[in-house]
């Protein structure tokens, strides 16, 4: 007996990396989407492809703070004015002011956002800028006058 549950470990090991590596490989991801360059793109790609006007007069604004966190990594404070974040909508239908945020270090998406706080448990070391961007229920990135509501800070991690 101990010997089948020891091959049924070793098994499920080999097949859960092969599974990974074979996801990864084909451009999915961990956030709920199908990231691959596949042959149409899709409407998915599109959406985060094409930002969302919304009218200058209330629009939405954001500030982020990033403080070292006393255990490890660093938190991330996001302030938002005029927007509500709704993590119960993504991927529904947009309303104006809300949905929730990306976060990018060095241009590389880390995640949504639902929320002001956010843990980063490790960033790499030298020069790094993270981003974080205001997008729509669809994912849409939101601009005024064509500029991205979104803003960055800088850090240098040793």
């Amino acid at each position: 007996m101990n010997r089948t549950l020891g091959l049924f470990a070793i098994g499920l090991v080999f097949g859960g990396g092969i599974g990974f590596t074979l996801a990864a490989g084909n451009g999915i991801t961990f956030d709920g989407h199908d990231h691959s360059s596949g042959h149409g793109g899709g409407a998915h790609e599109m959406a985060h492809a094409t930002a969302l006007e919304v009218p200058a007069l209330d629009a939405p604004g954001i500030a982020v703070e990033l403080t070292r966190d006393p255990v490890e990594g660093y938190n991330l404070h996001v302030q938002t004015t005029n927007f509500t974040f709704t993590p119960q909508a993504a991927g529904l239908g947009d309303v104006a002011g809300e949905g929730h945020a990306h976060v990018y270090i060095n241009g590389e998406k880390l995640g949504r956002l639902y929320g002001e706080w956010l843990h980063i448990a490790h960033l790499p070391q030298g020069n790094v800028i993270v981003e974080v961007t205001l997008n729509s229920n669809t994912h849409r990135p939101l601009t005024v006058a064509g500029r991205p509501i979104a803003t960055d800070t800088a850090l240098f991690v040793e």
